[in-house]
């Protein structure tokens, strides 16, 4: 049986979506219409005949939860949340929905604290958590694709405010490196470097950028080696005061560097080395649907949630 996609509106507002989520089965309900837009599929065998598959209801005196299917075909029982991020979680599927679209209407990001206070979450930790696994799912596996066209190139310096002590002195070691790939008119793609040699952005552009594109960078030493083999560099001489030049410039990925700077600064206060491709995953994934809607956002953001959970202990 086909499920009918609940219509997001595209002036969707946080008074609203309280309004449509104000009870899990409301939740529950927007959630299968995403997850399962031509009906229900059993995660165990992959089943999705309509007739071999029934839903339970749900009785309180016999324990049978809410959301629950029978398939005919593995005799097994699921629920939508199975093989998602929501998995296991005794946080109410609403909060979940209520917490993607908050992350995804916050150009900045919003701080585990904030979540906590919004939705009456019982602790920080649990906000924290809740918030990683949000960002994990947002997180891209792999791509399909290579950049094409014009790939702005540039790199960044995540951590605290130390500097270098004078011109040319080495880097502090609270400072992470990050390289992000800006196709022109396209998509964002970041990722965190061990530091930033010709090695290693080498291996980046080679890895997310076809052969046929031209690169523009700042005038970095690395990057004259680094694009060999492409069909065309151009280089912005920031020494000299040099920001843009025709089309040669790298206004679009630094304009994203000072928005993810910004979160970090003014939302997040600190970012471990060890959770911050999570945090770039969030901040790319609202540049790449920045054109759509907040609640379009959030359903794009929903969809990516399958086949994705994380857990810091392995189940015994």
């Amino acid at each position: 049986m086909k499920t009918e996609l609940q219509n997001t509106p595209d002036d969707l507002t946080l008074d609203q979506i309280m309004q449509r989520f104000a009870t899990d089965e409301d939740a529950r309900a927007y959630w299968e219409s995403i997850h399962w837009p031509n009906g229900a599929v059993c995660p165990h065998c992959k089943n999705n005949e309509a007739k071999s598959i029934w839903k339970i209801e749900a009785n309180k005196k016999k324990k049978i939860r809410e959301g629950l299917h029978q398939c005919g075909k593995c005799d097994k029982q699921f629920t939508s949340t199975i093989g998602t991020i929501f998995e296991d979680s005794h946080i109410p599927l609403r909060k979940w929905l209520i917490a993607f679209y908050l992350n995804s209407a916050s150009k900045k990001g919003i701080s585990s604290l904030q979540l906590q206070r919004t939705l009456g979450l019982g602790s920080y930790r649990t906000a924290l958590f809740m918030q990683h696994r949000i960002r994990h799912s947002l997180k891209e596996t792999g791509f399909d694709n290579k950049m094409t066209g014009t790939v702005e190139c540039d790199e960044t310096y995540v951590g605290g405010k130390v500097k270098r002590p004078f011109k040319g002195a080495k880097l502090p070691d609270n400072k992470i490196p990050v390289v992000s790939l800006l196709q022109r008119d396209g998509k964002v793609r970041s990722q965190v470097v061990k530091c930033v040699t010709i090695k290693n952005l080498k291996a980046v552009l080679r890895r997310n950028v076809e052969p046929s594109a031209t690169i523009m960078t700042d005038n970095l030493f690395a990057y004259r080696r680094a694009t060999s083999g492409y069909t065309s560099h151009q280089v912005v001489n920031h020494s000299i005061g040099e920001y843009a030049r025709g089309l040669a410039h790298t206004n679009g990925v630094e304009g994203y560097f000072s928005l993810l700077k910004r979160g970090v600064v003014g939302t997040f206060h600190h970012v471990s080395e060890q959770h911050l491709p999570l945090y770039l995953a969030e901040f790319d994934h609202r540049h790449n649907f920045r054109n759509v809607s907040d609640g379009q956002r959030t359903v794009e953001a929903l969809k990516k949630s399958v086949g994705k959970r994380l857990m810091y202990r392995q189940p015994k």
